[in-house]
């Protein structure tokens, strides 16, 4: 054992126990480590409303001792951290912290709260016991030591997680909640730049892995992010774009495709300072968006209006210019620094069955593109369109507006259909028919031309490659429809020959672009491919995803930069964050207002008008805010000294001390593990700890008694003592020592706040720990008329109607008893610091 002792002490909590220790040894001359895991000291005592016995108020004894603590040039506080280990002996210990960031510089926050009041969350205070609610980022309490404010953060909530580019949903529909449309409408076009299209569009993966689902159905993400397009439009009569952009940088990026992909590409690259060209067979922008979705479900005036915002980041585009025919890639690496291929998906697979060749078969995507454009095509009296995602439903959709009686036919069941479940439940409503488990087998024809179609049964077998169950034809089950018009929407490829001469750029055997899954570069170098030319058909989503990695690789390749590192967080991930669903309310998912299915035939008018402003508040009030803190980043606008930094992160400490003095206070005993008192089930039930808070002038209700269920002042108040004390049953055979003063004090200040109250107390015997104290409970008693009754607590239960309590209890006599009162509060019992 070492001989050299240290002359540092580590307190651990910053309780009233651990304040007065560590202002007794600085005093002393010792140097004090004082480590708290909250943001700031005074413990349970801060939260109290008075004393026992002289009824001081809990935060004139408390403050000043608060205020030493963090002036004392012998003491460091160590908030928000842990002790991980100790090791050593006595005199020379190693201690070990774990430092939480609080997101906030300590020394540059001036405590003024600029920051709470500009941010959209509100969570459960836990200082006022849950009585009310707090900010993101926030203190626990007015006087707190030290007075910084602290960022309640986290990590990345699952819908975040979930998307592609990692729009900051939890973020914008926290401003939306708030009401704070432009903001929110600003922090979607910090990732995306296409709001309008992706809330009309986009498969929204982020709902899939949105929490509120656990309690009733994910929040309407995307019906969101289109109100704030819409509602820009609507308030503002033009879009508001704040472009911030680069210095050029003199590179220059050709892009193939004016797709999602192709757009998003030129996007990030021309605001990162890059000349950008797009060129595009077509003699609009869109890709697939524009050719492929019909005008119902994306008017065009939203599409095109979008787009608008890359020619004013000086984008250029090149219509009507087929790359291939016009102008070879050779070419345009000759004359571009760096290329980007994202020429999309636009040739419908082939059934490979008899008859396909006949007059009257279209691929869906060919077929869709026509009506797009606006050329004239053949629509049949009576068709039928085989598949089952979003391209079948289109075309099916399209060919009931041009008055096609139309069938779908698909080989699995609806659980297997891959398109969009909003889609399909749209087709049922217009009353086209969906044909499941049956696939054609052969086209009939007649003279050149469709007359029917011969199919036959499925049945599902094992799942296959992509996770479905395997369609397994039924044999003898074959049947025909008379149809005159096939459309095949199984599928679509690339069109790659297209392109003519490659140069030295392989493809894959499904003949798509062969690139480094990480940074999209083919086998050439300088050249970048992204999209459904690499992934085969995808969602929208995905291809604006590919479109950012792809512009990420053009931006470091050009700056002579590497390639592959530090990619892990680009794309969809999974994430630990969950929300906290107890006590969580159903609320009902807000439905879309859509136009009348009688109105939708003849035209191409957009089903759904989109939320109002009530509806998209009220629909983004139903966000869980997993992760708490949304990242919005309005406290750092807010913020004059500039003292928030996001960015923070966890950092390990190591003291060396010569003793430890543990304080960690304690925990309450958790009511609800006793059912009979209805703790959680009634809410004029509360503990003990709650009613300090709601007696205090500086708590939710202001120092004025009131009943959480209607907040109501109640006059007649029972207090029941031993709840987690002196009960085996709970594994708690041990008096508490306080709660029996507690009580009496609680009931003292009640009735001097109210002398219209009436205080009870249910005890089994009346303990009086301190010299004295015995006077105190014969005061409350002959001055305050304190009722105690000696008994025994059988249950508890409440009137539905009023919320009245009814407590039944056994008397010191052994007779049954039940008296009703507005208010019960538990003396729940102390159990040790779990930490």
């Amino acid at each position: 054992m070492s001989d050299k002792k240290t002359g540092a002490v580590l307190v651990v909590g910053g309780g009233i126990g651990g304040v007065q220790a560590s202002l007794d040894l600085a005093e002393s001359g010792f140097k004090v480590y004082l480590v708290e895991k909250q943001l700031s000291i005074g413990g349970v005592m801060a939260q109290l409303d008075k004393t026992f016995p002289t009824n001081d108020c809990s935060m004139c004894i408390l403050s000043p001792k608060l205020v030493e603590c963090g002036r004392h040039e012998n003491i460091e506080l160590l908030t928000y951290s842990e002790v991980v280990s100790i090791e050593g002996e006595p005199g020379n210990f190693r201690v070990k912290l774990l430092c939480h960031p609080r997101y906030v510089d300590i020394d540059k926050c001036k405590g003024c709260g600029d920051c709470a009041d500009a941010c959209p969350v509100e969570r459960p205070n836990w200082y006022e016991e849950n009585l009310a609610m707090r900010k993101a980022i926030y203190r626990p309490l007015d006087q707190a030591t030290p007075s910084a404010f602290g960022v309640d953060k986290l990590g990345i909530p699952p819908c975040r997680a979930a998307c592609p580019i990692h729009v900051n949903a939890e973020g914008y529909i926290a401003l939306t909640a708030a009401g704070k449309f432009e903001e929110a409408l600003e922090l979607v076009r910090e990732k995306n730049p296409f709001p309008g299209i992706t809330g009309r569009i986009c498969t929204h993966p982020c709902e899939e892995k949105c929490d509120r689902a656990k309690v009733d159905e994910p929040v309407a993400i995307d019906y969101i992010k289109r109100f704030l397009a819409d509602w820009e439009l609507k308030s503002k009569g033009e879009r508001d774009w704040n472009i911030e952009k680069e210095e050029p940088t003199g590179k220059s990026v050709g892009v193939v495709g004016a797709g999602p992909a192709g757009l998003l590409a030129a996007y990030d690259l021309a605001k990162k300072g890059h000349s950008v060209t797009i060129y595009e067979a077509l003699p609009k922008p869109g890709g697939m968006m524009w050719v492929g979705i019909p005008a119902y479900r994306l008017p065009r005036d939203v599409l095109f209006g979008e787009i608008e915002l890359l020619e004013k980041l000086g984008v250029k585009f090149v219509f009507d210019t087929q790359v291939g025919k016009d102008i070879t890639i050779p070419e345009l690496r000759k004359k571009h620094n760096a290329l980007f291929l994202a020429i999309g998906a636009h040739k419908s697979r082939k059934l490979k069955i008899p008859g396909e060749e006949l007059e009257g078969v279209f691929g869906a995507v060919e077929f869709l593109r026509k009506v797009n454009i606006g050329e004239e095509v053949f629509v049949g009296k009576k068709s039928v369109v085989i598949g089952g995602g979003n391209a079948a439903v289109d075309a099916a959709r399209v060919l009931w507006r041009l008055g096609s009686d139309v069938s779908i036919l698909y080989r699995r069941t609806i659980k297997e259909m891959p398109a969009n479940p909003e889609e399909i439940e749209e087709t049922m409503e217009e009353g086209i028919p969906i044909e499941f488990l049956a696939t054609p087998v052969k086209i009939i024809g007649k003279g050149g031309k469709v007359v029917g179609i011969e199919c036959v049964r499925m049945r599902l077998g094992e799942p296959d490659e992509s996770g479905r169950r395997r369609p397994i034809p039924i044999e003898g089950s074959n049947f025909t429809m008379d149809i005159d018009m096939v459309v095949p929407a199984i599928s679509q490829s690339p069109d790659i020959s297209a392109l003519g001469e490659l140069g030295n750029i392989k493809l894959t055997r499904w003949n798509t672009f062969e690139v480094d899954p990480v940074t999209l570069q083919t086998s050439v170098e300088g050249v970048f491919a992204g999209g459904d030319a690499v992934s085969g058909p995808a969602t929208f989503i995905q291809a604006l995803e590919s479109g950012r990695r792809g512009a990420i690789s053009i931006d470091r390749y050009l700056k002579g930069e590497e390639l592959h590192t530090n990619r892990e967080g680009e794309g969809p991930f999974e994430t630990d964050v969950e929300a906290t669903i107890e006590g969580v309310l159903p609320s009902p998912r807000m439905k879309m207002p859509a136009i009348d299915v009688k109105k939708r035939g003849g035209n191409f008018n957009e089903v759904y008008s989109g939320f109002d402003e009530e509806m998209a508040v009220s629909e983004a009030k139903r966000c869980l805010t997993c992760a708490i803190c949304c990242e919005c980043f309005q406290c750092v606008k807010a913020c004059e000294p500039d003292a928030i930094i996001h960015n923070m992160l966890p950092t390990e400490r190591e003291l060396q001390v010569g003793s430890v003095i543990l304080a960690p206070g304690f925990d309450e005993f958790d009511p609800s593990l006793r059912k009979e008192y209805g703790y959680d089930r009634f809410q004029n039930v509360i503990t003990s700890i709650e009613f300090e808070r709601i007696l205090s002038a500086s708590g939710p209700f202001k120092g004025h008694i009131l009943r959480l269920s209607d907040h109501k002042h109640p006059t007649k108040l029972a207090w029941i003592q031993c709840v987690g004390s002196r009960d085996k049953q709970v594994d708690r055979p041990y008096c508490s020592s306080v709660c029996c003063m507690y009580a009496t004090k609680e009931a003292v200040i009640a009735v001097e706040h109210a002398p219209d109250v009436h205080a009870t107390v249910f005890y089994m015997d009346m303990r009086a720990f301190g010299k004295d104290f015995d006077k105190y409970i014969e005061r409350a008693e002959r001055e305050y008329k304190v009722r105690f009754v000696r008994s025994r607590v059988a249950n508890i239960d409440e009137d539905p109607k009023t919320k009245n309590l009814y407590i039944r209890y056994e008397d010191e006599a052994g007779r049954l008893k039940v008296e009703e009162f507005e208010m019960v509060i538990l003396s729940v019992g102390l159990d040790a610091s779990r930490s």
